[in-house]
């Protein structure tokens, strides 16, 4: 017996989606800023490695929200593709980082926020 699926979680699951890349992008954007406190003051290097742990989890949320969009309800997996995509850059944004690689590890940033923004704004 064959078994259907329904959409009707599917609003529900995109809305989850579209939350976890607006965490994912404001979680990004609030390393820029905790970037520049780390310059100017003393508790900005505590403040960059938490946002770092928290931008790293909502690139895991936004993994699993891709899968939930995709697998129960049939969806493209694209969005898993985008999603895993981020978090390889988030992995390799954490090394960076952890290696004092600022020539690589600032422009990455950039790169990451912008391609953030651009998930959001076709979501």
């Amino acid at each position: 017996m064959a078994t259907q699926v329904t959409t009707t979680n599917a609003p529900r699951v995109s809305s989850l989606l579209k939350t976890a890349i607006a965490l994912q992008t404001v979680t990004i954007f609030l390393q820029a800023v905790s970037a520049g406190m780390l310059l100017t003051s003393s508790y900005g290097e505590t403040l960059h490695s938490v946002g770092a742990r928290v931008m790293y989890g909502a690139s895991m949320l936004y993994v699993l929200a891709a899968v939930l969009a995709w697998k129960p309800g049939g969806g493209s997996p694209r969005p898993v593709w985008h999603a895993s995509g981020f978090l390889v850059l988030a992995s390799v944004q954490v090394v960076l980082g952890i290696a004092h690689v600022p020539s690589v590890h600032l422009p990455l940033g950039v790169l990451m926020f912008g391609l953030s923004v651009l998930a959001l704004a076709r979501r």
